[in-house]
């Protein structure tokens, strides 16, 4: 499923009641490289057999025909034999696909590192699982399916599955560690925590790149060989899939701003599971920018906003602070009827735009305030040759305010997270008792 992808679509939704609306999974086609041909939709109630009525179905049969698509996909989530059954029913040679296939496609395509390679491969194993049993009854019954919509049965694939399951998990739980470990660091190294969190094309890889410090982009990419170097700009689904880590421009303060894989709606649990470990970079955080396209529909946000704290909320203990992006594309009055209707959800929220860096001052000082306050320290090193590496020490990993030299002493004040305190207390101690 990786790779870059040529061909032309037909797109197939089908709703239980009301007009169904494909522009999301039209832009989810156009991203994985796709041309969309045409589309066929129907509002009823689910068929068993072939999720569209069998009249629409032969419908979207003619679409296809006429059209020269050699693919559909269909919005809904197709189980195995009704993508089965369906490919009975099209030319032949038509691919079937749901919008979970294609959502893996994307990601292969997207996915620059290992951890994200893994995780894109994990999900395919986990979507292929149920398809593979099915194959298999399906073979018991001697209706083996040889066409594009389920693949030729082979007997030992379930197992084989299973095994690579299990392998990659191993694999990605060595990674996470290893991050972790990295976390950890940073945090023990005075730097604050900050995560990106929002849902897909909401504008966070701009806004990082806004926020972040030019001077220092490259400064941390020793420290993350797994991570992506950049993050990019772009008017595109899931253009951030893994985590990009970058210096945030805080006067007095050193805080680390990541990047995370965007949310989309309605993902079944197997992929929301094989790409949880890419959001403990959220969870780990010391604060957490929700961020919002504020140029949306209220009610659109509304639910995304709902979502979003539902998946937050699961794991997370760290402040959430709201961004409303992209207000250059929102009248004032409009944004505050919205401000006013979302403030259950979003209370107290920061209005921005990253494209043309509007508010970024004041989301800095709000950042700034959020974050776990400071403490102060006067420590009193005695001058020992060994004096001068821990004063480098507390420059590196505090905010000091002023060193006085004595003959004897060295004073230093400043202002750092506790446990850098406790850190440089410890090695006060040492030189005492060297």
């Amino acid at each position: 499923m990786t790779g870059a992808t040529t061909g032309t679509v037909v797109v197939a939704k089908r709703v239980d009641d009301g007009e169904p609306d494909t522009d999301e999974i039209t832009e989810l086609v156009r991203a994985a490289g796709y041309e969309v041909a045409g589309e066929v939709t129907q509002s009823r109630t689910a068929d068993p057999a072939l999720q569209l009525g069998e009249g629409k179905v032969a419908e979207l049969a003619t679409r296809v025909a006429d059209t020269g698509a050699d693919t559909v996909v269909f919005d809904n989530r197709l189980g195995p034999y009704q993508r089965f059954n369906l490919g009975g029913h099209l030319p032949d040679g038509t691919e079937v696909m749901d919008r979970f296939t294609l959502i893996l496609e994307i990601f292969g395509q997207r996915a620059q590192t290992r951890k994200a390679q893994l995780q894109v491969e994990l999900a395919e194993l986990r979507y292929e699982l149920p398809r593979a049993e099915a194959k298999a009854s399906l073979a018991k019954r001697d209706e083996r399916p040889g066409f594009m919509g389920l693949g030729e049965y082979d007997e030992s694939r379930e197992q084989d599955i299973k095994a690579q399951i299990s392998r990659i998990r191993d694999e990605l739980e060595n990674i996470e560690t290893t991050e972790r470990h990295r976390r950890e660091q940073r945090r023990e190294s005075g730097f604050d925590l900050v995560a990106l969190a929002g849902y897909t094309s909401a504008g966070k890889s701009t806004l990082m790149r806004a926020l972040a410090d030019d001077l220092d982009l490259d400064e941390n990419e020793s420290l993350h060989p797994d991570l992506e170097t950049t993050a990019e700009s772009r008017d595109e689904l899931f253009t951030t899939l893994g985590t990009t880590t970058r210096r945030m421009d805080i006067d007095e303060r050193d805080v680390l701003l990541t990047d995370t894989v965007g949310f989309i709606s309605d993902l079944p649990h197997w992929l929301v599971e094989s790409f949880k470990s890419t959001l403990d970079s959220v969870y780990q955080a010391d604060l957490v920018l929700l961020v919002v396209d504020a140029s949306e529909p209220v009610e659109e946000i509304r639910e995304k906003l709902a979502t979003s704290h539902d998946t937050l909320y699961e794991r997370n203990e760290a402040p959430i602070l709201t961004v409303f992006n992209k207000v250059d594309r929102v009248p004032d009055d409009e944004l505050a009827e919205k401000r006013e209707a979302l403030s259950a959800l979003a209370p107290n929220p920061i209005a921005v735009s990253a494209l043309t860096e509007v508010g970024l001052d004041e989301l800095r000082e709000r950042v700034d305030y959020a974050l776990p306050r400071r403490e102060r320290e006067r420590l009193v090193l005695p001058m020992t040759e060994e004096t001068m590496s821990v004063v480098s020490w507390v420059h590196d990993n505090a905010s000091v305010e002023e060193v006085t030299y004595g003959d004897e002493e060295v004073v230093v004040e400043f202002e750092a997270r506790p446990k850098v305190i406790e850190q440089s207390r410890a090695k006060a101690s040492e030189l005492a008792s060297a």
